[in-house]
C-alpha cells in the first residue's frame, strides 16, 4: 500500500522529545501540533481540550438545526431526537477522549442542559429537575456508570482482558468501606491520572457494599442505577 506523503503528518509527544524531522522514504513529513483520526483530534499535550471543543462544537449546530427545523416543543419529540443525533457526537469515542478538566465536562454538559431547556414544560425547572423529569443522567455521570460497569467486569471477571494488571483490591475490615476497595499501580507522570483505573478508583472507592456486592451484572447496574440518580 502506498502512503499520500501530503496526508501524512509527525505529531511530537513528550516534554523532552527531540522533535527530530522525519521521512517518508526520500521526503521530509511536517511536524503538526494536532491531528484527527476517525473523528478524534489529538493534540502534542494530549490533553483532549481542542476534541471537547470541536465537539460541542458540532452537537450545537445540530441542536440549532432541530430547533429551526422542528416546530414541536414537545418532550415525546425533541427527547428521542436529542439522543439520537446530538448525544451521539457528545460520547463517540468517549471512552478515549474523556474530557480531563472541568472546564472541558462543562462545555459539554452545556449542550445537554440546552437541549433539556428546549423542551415545552421543563424551561423553567433546574437542570437538576430536568434530568429527573426525563429520566436522564448528566454526562458526567453516564461516564462514571460506564466506568463502574467496566470495573465491576474487571473484578468479577467478567471482561477478557486482565483486570489485575489494572486494579489490585484493597483487603479491609468487613464493617467499614464495599469490601473491593481497589489500589493502582503507582505512576510518575501526571499524565496517567486521567487513565481509567485512576479516574474510577477514588469514585469507586466511595460506592457502598451493598452496591458492589452483587452477584450479577444486571443486579449491580440496577443499584448503581439508584445511586446515580441520587447524585444529580
Amino acid at each position: 500500500m502506498k502512503f499520500n506523503d501530503s496526508n501524512c503528518r509527525v505529531l511530537h509527544l513528550g516534554r523532552n522529545n527531540l522533535m527530530h524531522q522525519c521521512r517518508l522514504g526520500a521526503d521530509l513529513l511536517e511536524s503538526s501540533s494536532a491531528e484527527r483520526v476517525l473523528e478524534v483530534l489529538g493534540d502534542n499535550k494530549l490533553t483532549m481540550s481542542q476534541q471537547c471543543a470541536l465537539v460541542a462544537r458540532k452537537a450545537n449546530g445540530i441542536l440549532g438545526c432541530i430547533k429551526k427545523s422542528v416546530a414541536s416543543r414537545s418532550k415525546e419529540v425533541l427527547f428521542p431526537l436529542y439522543s439520537a443525533l446530538v448525544r451521539t457526537h457528545l460520547e463517540y469515542s468517549v471512552q478515549f477522549w474523556a474530557p480531563h478538566f472541568k472546564k472541558d465536562e462543562e462545555l459539554l454538559e452545556r449542550v445537554q442542559r440546552r437541549a433539556t431547556r428546549m423542551m415545552r414544560g421543563l424551561e423553567h425547572l433546574s437542570y437538576e429537575e430536568r434530568l429527573r423529569e426525563l429520566g436522564l443522567f448528566s454526562l458526567k455521570n453516564r461516564s462514571l456508570r460506564r466506568y463502574f460497569i467496566n470495573a465491576y467486569k474487571y473484578l468479577k471477571g467478567g471482561s477478557q482482558e486482565d483486570g489485575a494488571r489494572l486494579f489490585s483490591v484493597v483487603p479491609s475490615d468487613k464493617r467499614s468501606g464495599n469490601g473491593h476497595k481497589l489500589m493502582h499501580w503507582k505512576f510518575q507522570l501526571k499524565k496517567r491520572k486521567n487513565f481509567f483505573p485512576l479516574r474510577v478508583m477514588e469514585s469507586w472507592n466511595r460506592l457502598l457494599k451493598e452496591v458492589v456486592d452483587f452477584p450479577s451484572l444486571e443486579m449491580f447496574k440496577t443499584r448503581l442505577d439508584k445511586v446515580l440518580c441520587s447524585m444529580l
